[in-house]
């Protein structure tokens, strides 16, 4: 049987809400990705070109075309202000695998906010995709990152050595992996449990 067509979802949290991308979110997704001290542990530079946000949006529809992956903009409930981006790519479902990602405004940090949208986006990964594992990689220096990845059950399984070469800094990766028998899905509430899809 042919896997389903995937659709981006709309998932809401207690104080986020994960949405597909649109084309108003290119100013904010410039001024995140343009920043040299949120990427500093990126595999890639800071934006400089504001056109790379247009791109960057139509790669999250082109993505979910082609049935490989979501990628969602995070916003506070609150105020509605954009603070950043999760994602799940690389699906197989050959595999039963794939792996998920994430990038949040520096204003956001030690907030748990990261953890909060990745744990919503790993429940609907498992309930839609069936998935089996999601993995995940950070830079070693990344220590929030991997406290973040921590947090959500994930276990460290190795080093990829020398695996980045940034402007010329070469930087080291952890490897780490979550199967569907080790995930404990979050608390069940109704702020948690609405949802829609486009």
């Amino acid at each position: 049987m042919a896997p389903m067509p995937l659709r981006t979802p709309t998932l809401r949290t207690e104080r986020l809400r994960l949405r597909p991308f649109d084309d108003a979110d290119a100013d904010a997704l410039f001024a995140l990705h343009s920043s040299a001290h949120v990427l500093r542990y990126w595999d890639s530079p800071p934006w400089s070109d504001p056109a790379r946000a247009a791109r960057f949006i139509e790669a999250c529809g082109q993505m979910a075309e082609e049935d490989t992956g979501v990628r969602l903009a995070v916003e506070r409930l609150s105020d509605g202000s954009f603070i950043g981006w999760c994602t799940v790519t690389q699906w197989s479902p050959d595999h039963r695998s794939a792996s998920i990602g994430y990038c949040f405004g520096d204003a956001a940090w030690g907030q748990g906010y990261a953890t909060e949208a990745a744990r919503a986006l790993l429940q609907w990964a498992f309930d839609t995709l069936d998935l089996n594992r999601v993995q995940a990689e950070t830079d070693t220096r990344n220590v929030a990152s991997a406290r973040v990845l921590e947090k959500l059950g994930f276990v460290r399984e190795g080093t990829l050595r020398e695996d980045c070469v940034v402007d010329g800094e070469v930087s080291d990766s952890w490897v780490y992996g979550l199967l569907r028998r080790e995930w404990r899905p979050p608390p069940v509430t109704p702020a948690r449990t609405r949802r829609t899809s486009t």
